[in-house]
C-alpha cells in the first residue's frame, strides 16, 4: 500500500464524498509517540482492502485541514489519529494506543 498525501480541503471534499470506505490517518512528526504508532499501523496494513484510499496527514505542515476534519467529521483533533470514513460519515475514531489495522477492520463490513 501506499500513502495519499492529504494537503488540500478539496482533497477533504472528495473524501466527504467517495462512496465506500477511506481512512485518514493524521500524523504530528514532531511526537514519538505518533512515529510508533504509524509504524504499528503499517507493518499490518497490507490487510486493508486494497482499493481503500489510505491517506496521511501531516498535521505540522496542514493543522488547518487538521481543523477541517474535526469539523467536517465532528471528532475532536488528536495526535496521532485514525479516521475510518464511510460514504462521507466518521464511523471510527481512534487515537494513540488505539490506532490498529485490526480496529480500521472491525467496522468494515
Amino acid at each position: 500500500m501506499e500513502w495519499t498525501k492529504l494537503e488540500t480541503a478539496d482533497q477533504l471534499d472528495n473524501i466527504k464524498n467517495n462512496q465506500g470506505y477511506s481512512l485518514i490517518f493524521k500524523h504530528s512528526t514532531r511526537c514519538s509517540i505518533s512515529m510508533m504508532a504509524k509504524r504499528r499501523f503499517e507493518m499490518d496494513w497490507e490487510s486493508l482492502p486494497a482499493d481503500m484510499p489510505v491517506y496521511f496527514l501531516d498535521l505540522i505542515q496542514h493543522r488547518d485541514i487538521s481543523n477541517k476534519i474535526a469539523q467536517d467529521f465532528l471528532v475532536h483533533h488528536e495526535s496521532p489519529q485514525m479516521l475510518v470514513i464511510k460514504d462521507g460519515e466518521c464511523i471510527l475514531d481512534q487515537s494513540h494506543g488505539s490506532i490498529s489495522v485490526d480496529e480500521a477492520m472491525s467496522v468494515m463490513a
